[in-house]
């Protein structure tokens, strides 16, 4: 398998994965105080959006990049 066709999987899975699930959220830990033996963490939740077109552009590409990757000439 050459490294055109795993690029084309990568975006292909890409491209699937963001219009299933359009984001991802994750977990960001910041130290707000460190007071001699206290210390206060504040953990904040952010979310990271998907755009649709970011989706579909990547399907489009990983597509052509398999049609054009089987190709020989």
């Amino acid at each position: 398998m050459n490294i055109v066709r795993v690029i084309a999987l990568v975006l292909v899975i890409g491209g699937a994965v963001g219009l299933a699930y359009g984001g991802f959220t994750y977990t960001q830990e910041n130290h707000e105080a460190k007071i001699g033996p206290i210390e206060l963490s504040v953990k904040e939740k952010k979310t990271v959006d998907i755009p649709l077109w970011a989706s579909i552009a990547a399907l489009l590409v990983g597509g052509g990049l398999l049609f054009a990757g089987g190709r020989k000439n």
